[in-house]
């Protein structure tokens, strides 16, 4: 049974069938998918989530798909991690990591998004798929339609990490490196998506795509035992995951799942080489000045955020508030994070961890209240960013083993 009526409109509310569409062709403003609810209703339960198999399809009444997914079995169910000594650290009492920095197939929260977005693309018989990316989302993209049985178009800025890109190339997708930023790759997919019969899911199929980050928000909720948490502090690129949680953390409360209302407070965290959400929020406004990026945070380097307005207007709905970083902190919050929590993220981790010790300082984050923050991805794909010293050399002698230790790390 299908629980979608179709697509809308966010802003003028005009209404469309269910196609591979990137936006509304009278006020050019994103769609939404225009669910069911009073089906859902009837359907779910916590009883019926809690029955199935643990990945992002227990919740698959609220995903819009018409039919049973091929890919995104494995994707998903990701650790809620109670962050203890990170938390006396920062100073406060109650903290959670929601770690999607171990997502199955690509280690990243993208895992989530594309796996609705390729089994759409099947669902609609397109020929092939593809993406404009900073890295996450080409590994994704790559490894999900490798699965699925698609061809893949890859296009990457030309300045990506040499591991995501290999991290792609490897299922097979032809890999595009455009001069330029993501902006300019992402205007480019928007041409070619109206010149092929293609899935991209950032573009075309967009309204589907970011439908999957919800269930970040979902799990995060049934982990805590049915409750929506007190803040979420959320990496920002395009807007879309920081929007979607709080969408998702509604849905549970309309169809009464929840203990309780929600009250969440939604942060979001930008680098400050490309901080155009935080600039928004910080006017007290959603109206966005796009930027050029300069920072080592590439997988968050969107300069024109596609939902940069909608997150900027969800963070001052819910009373948040919005930060930045600087590459340093960038870094000290990647080290922090491994050594507090032996978790390694790459620097979008490094970017929200270090933003939400800020929002601590500044009292925007209360010590008191329980927060989570979102780690969208691993470290294994930035260690570009990292530079440590090497390690020390012995000849094999318990001697030489004991002046070493003996002396600081550093020396």
């Amino acid at each position: 049974m299908s629980f979608i009526n179709g697509l809308k409109c966010r802003e003028c509310g005009r209404q469309y069938e269910k196609q591979p569409i990137a936006g509304c062709e009278d006020c050019f403003a994103p769609l939404e998918i225009d669910y069911n609810y009073t089906a859902i209703s009837r359907a779910l339960s916590r009883e019926v989530i809690e029955s199935r198999p643990k990945n992002l399809w227990r919740y698959r009444e609220l995903l819009p798909l018409d039919s049973d997914p091929v890919v995104g079995q494995s994707s998903g169910a990701t650790p809620l991690v109670r962050a203890e000594r990170l938390a006396r650290a920062l100073g406060v009492e109650t903290l959670f990591i929601k770690n999607d920095s171990v997502n199955s197939p690509t280690l990243s929260f993208k895992d989530r998004v594309t796996a609705v977005a390729i089994n759409k693309a099947r669902e609609f018989g397109l020929e092939a798929v593809g993406c404009a990316s900073t890295g996450n989302l080409a590994n994704s993209v790559a490894a999900n339609a490798a699965a699925a049985g698609l061809p893949a178009y890859i296009l990457i800025p030309e300045n990506l990490e040499q591991s995501k890109v290999i991290a792609t190339q490897i299922y097979g997708a032809r890999v595009i490196a455009v001069r330029g930023n993501y902006d300019d790759v992402n205007r480019l997919c928007s041409e070619i998506a109206d010149r092929f019969p293609w899935g991209f899911v950032n573009v075309n199929l967009r309204p589907f795509y970011g439908e999957g980050s919800k269930t970040f928000g979902y799990e995060i909720a049934e982990q805590l035992g049915w409750r929506a948490p007190a803040a979420v502090v959320v990496p920002m690129a395009g807007g879309s995951l920081v929007t979607k949680i709080y969408k998702g953390l509604k849905e549970f409360e309309r169809l009464g799942l929840l203990e309780g209302d929600v009250a969440t407070r939604m942060f979001g965290a930008q680098a400050a080489g490309c901080n155009p959400i935080v600039d928004a929020v910080r006017r007290a406004s959603n109206n966005i000045r796009p930027v050029k990026p300069a920072t080592i945070a590439k997988s968050l380097a969107i300069g024109n955020p596609a939902d940069g307005y909608h997150a900027a207007e969800i963070i001052q709905q819910s009373r948040g508030w919005a930060e930045d970083v600087t590459d340093e902190e960038i870094i000290d919050g990647i080290r922090l994070l491994a050594e507090t929590e032996g978790i390694f993220t790459e620097t979008a981790g490094g970017v929200t961890v270090a933003v939400a010790r800020k929002l601590i300082a500044e009292g925007r984050l209360r010590r008191d209240e329980l927060t989570v923050i979102a780690i969208t991805g691993n470290g294994l794909k930035t260690q570009e960013a990292i530079e440590l010293a090497p390690p020390a050399v012995i000849e094999p002698r318990l001697a030489k083993f004991v002046e070493t230790v003996s002396r600081p790390a550093s020396a």
